[in-house]
């Protein structure tokens, strides 16, 4: 059984799409131990707690507000979660970009779901940027990705992958809401990749197929 921690920072969707293939059966490898926020506010911590999983609330306000920094707030979580001891940890919608403090407590084990396709619109808002790419001729879909973490943004190795076309009629939402729809699904099935080879295989430069 791989135990597996979600990372969030708002509504949870992601999560939500985890916890229902857990419970129809889809992921049977997989054991969601902790989902962590950085935001009391986030949705998805109701969730959880609506599933019976553990949550954690962990700010970074008191850190900087204490002149600490990224650094010191990445060291300290990674120590509250290593009694946990996961197998996998999973930033879904989390805003916060870790730092090697963070990462190098828990090496190849740190993956993301990122709203673009590889080596296109890191970062914040990448559906919108996406959708104006397109309009401006720029682009002619948008896709999502399932990635390892690495202290560049949105740059680590591709684990799986999908395109999400723009369609003339689409507008940012009809996209935004395809697109999401899209990530769901591929974060269940790049998790099911993952359990069913019993470790985390090691980072690949190629993508598995979806």
């Amino acid at each position: 059984m791989s135990r597996i921690i979600i990372f969030i920072s708002g509504n949870g969707s992601n999560l939500q799409a985890v916890l229902d293939a857990m419970g129809n059966g889809n992921l049977n490898g997989a054991e969601l131990v902790l989902v962590v926020s950085n935001r009391g506010a986030a949705y998805g911590l109701q969730r959880a707690k609506q599933a019976g999983v553990p949550t954690l609330y962990f700010p970074l306000k008191p850190y900087t507000e204490a002149g600490k920094g990224r650094q010191s707030y990445d060291a300290d979580l990674a120590k509250v979660i290593e009694p946990y001891k996961p197998d996998l940890i999973i930033l879904a919608g989390w805003m916060h970009v870790f730092s090697n403090r963070f990462l190098d407590h828990f090496p190849d084990k740190v993956i993301n779901l990122h709203p673009a396709m590889p080596g296109q619109f890191a970062g914040v808002e990448s559906i919108k940027r996406t959708f104006e790419a397109y309009q401006n001729g720029e682009a002619t879909h948008g896709g999502c990705m399932v990635h390892y973490v690495v202290p560049e943004v949105d740059a680590g190795p591709v684990i799986a992958q999908t395109i999400v076309p723009i369609g003339e009629g689409d507008t940012l939402e009809s996209f935004e809401n395809r697109l999401h729809a899209a990530e769901h699904r591929l974060i269940v099935k790049a998790l099911k990749k993952l359990i069913e080879k019993d470790a985390l295989p090691p980072p690949q430069e190629s993508p598995l197929p979806v």
